[in-house]
């Protein structure tokens, strides 16, 4: 019986223990990409999760509201529905977007990305994409024969992040991006040389 009861005393104070651990551990408010639909709805904004049923209010905390003057750019104040990934912080029925990745008029819920694509980027007049992540940044354009080098993280240096290879170099700058003919917004403007030529356009993590 002595034997139990001290069992019994030591796990209870191991319990204890690890409440008050759980207690004292602090709360994670550091911003997280947030996926979903966005539809203005008088005047709040109402961001729904992707494969979530629920939904919250939007509460812009960027500066100078330019996650509002991003996603107005493509049409959320005209009334049209969007696709936006946002950096965010939730808290109860609150969404407080700091930032914007990337938004689309009536676009569809994406899957994050993995490990094999850390960003992407996109430009017109020529067309070009590149993807970057994993063990390579490829980058194609009609007619040419693909660009393929190996990948490293990108270096941040304030508001740009850039990339250097042999036969390329890519560099982004965090400044929001118009892609007029895709009817977007996003977060970073990218400028890619390759074998000599100069492409410009927009940028996104994935």
């Amino acid at each position: 019986m002595k034997i139990r009861h001290s069992l019994f005393a030591l796990s209870a104070t191991l319990l204890a223990i690890g409440l008050q651990a759980e207690e004292a551990k602090p709360a994670d408010n550091a911003p997280k990409f947030a996926y979903g639909m966005m539809l203005k709805h008088g005047d709040k904004v109402v961001f729904s999760p992707c494969r979530d049923r629920s939904y919250s209010t939007m509460e812009d905390v960027s500066p100078d509201k330019a996650v509002t003057k991003a996603l107005n750019s493509v049409g959320l104040a005209a009334g049209k529905k969007l696709y936006a990934e946002l950096l965010a912080v939730v808290e109860g029925d609150t969404l407080k977007a700091s930032a914007i990745n990337m938004a689309q008029t009536e676009g569809r819920c994406q899957l994050p990305g993995t490990r094999d694509e850390a960003w992407r980027a996109a430009g017109n007049e020529p067309g070009w994409l590149l993807a970057a992540g994993g063990d390579s940044v490829t980058l194609k354009r009609p007619g040419q024969p693909d660009v393929v080098v190996p990948y490293t993280p990108l270096k941040l240096d304030g508001g740009r992040a850039s990339f250097t290879a042999d036969k390329l170099t890519l560099r982004l700058d965090n400044s929001l991006c118009r892609d007029a003919l895709a009817t977007a917004v996003f977060g970073w403007t990218a400028t890619v040389t390759a074998n000599g030529q100069t492409l410009k356009g927009c940028a996104w993590q994935r």
